[in-house]
């Protein structure tokens, strides 16, 4: 059994999701052979040195919750979101994960998979694609990283802030700014040998059927975590099921 979530956006605001996904790490997924995080597991990450002195102590909980899960014989696998893009190996290193390049091929015996953050398809959107794009290099990433710790925290505040801001003023505007493009998502599924697709980002759970190429192609989008409830995917060999946790 392989089990799939995403966009939790942890941090020290949402306690009731920090409890939830510990109890989950505790239990659910102690069954499974493998968790899959699909990015946006924290609300935002600003370095692996901030694990030495941490601001936020549900960084550090989570953290040694994955260890945990890991050391359990759970193989854990992250892939960076848009909000904790600079995940690094020390996260690696302290909470057992093996961090995903995205896209990432999930080849299994019975079904072959493609798994995605996401982001990088809502092309629509080019005030993102233009961030994206730099934030991405190594070059902002070894200035940002060299400033200091609070000053990182601030930064990443402040863009936490103007990203709500304007996602409200999308979702009042068009709204596919806020999903992912279609002709995109059909080349990508083309380019990946037309497998399941299973991404996160949007916060829209549902499954959509493409064709592509005359090929049946399932795309499934995993629901974002909020309030007291979240969602996992799970794979149990021959169908994928949507499982509420509360």
């Amino acid at each position: 059994m392989i089990l799939f979530v995403s966009d939790l956006h942890l941090s020290a605001q949402t306690p009731e999701l920090n409890a939830l996904f510990l109890q989950f790490l505790g239990g659910r997924a102690r069954a499974a052979e493998a968790l899959y995080i699909l990015g946006d597991l924290f609300e935002y990450w600003v370095g692996d040195d901030d694990l030495d002195t941490p601001a936020d102590p549900t960084h550090a909980a989570v953290v040694s919750a994955l260890r945990r899960l890991a050391d359990a014989g759970v193989a854990v696998n992250v892939m960076r979101g848009n909000r904790d893009f600079l995940l690094g190996d020390g996260f690696a290193a302290a909470s057992g994960a093996r961090l995903l390049p995205d896209p990432y091929v999930l080849s299994l015996p019975a079904w072959q998979f493609v798994l995605s953050h996401g982001d990088a398809l809502c092309t629509d959107d080019r005030d993102y694609q233009a961030f994206r794009a730099q934030s991405r290099s190594p070059e902002w990433q070894a200035a940002f990283l060299a400033k200091p710790l609070a000053e990182r925290h601030a930064i990443a505040r402040a863009l936490r802030e103007r990203s709500e801001a304007g996602k409200a003023q999308k979702a009042g505007g068009a709204d596919y700014l806020m999903d992912v493009n279609a002709g995109a998502t059909e080349d990508f599924l083309r380019t990946h040998g037309y497998a399941t697709f299973i991404h996160g980002h949007t916060h829209k759970p549902a499954m959509h059927d493409h064709i592509v190429d005359g090929i049946h192609v399932e795309r499934w989008v995993l629901a974002d975590w909020h309030g007291a409830a979240g969602e996992c995917l799970v794979w149990d060999g021959e169908r994928l099921v949507r499982e509420r946790l509360t």
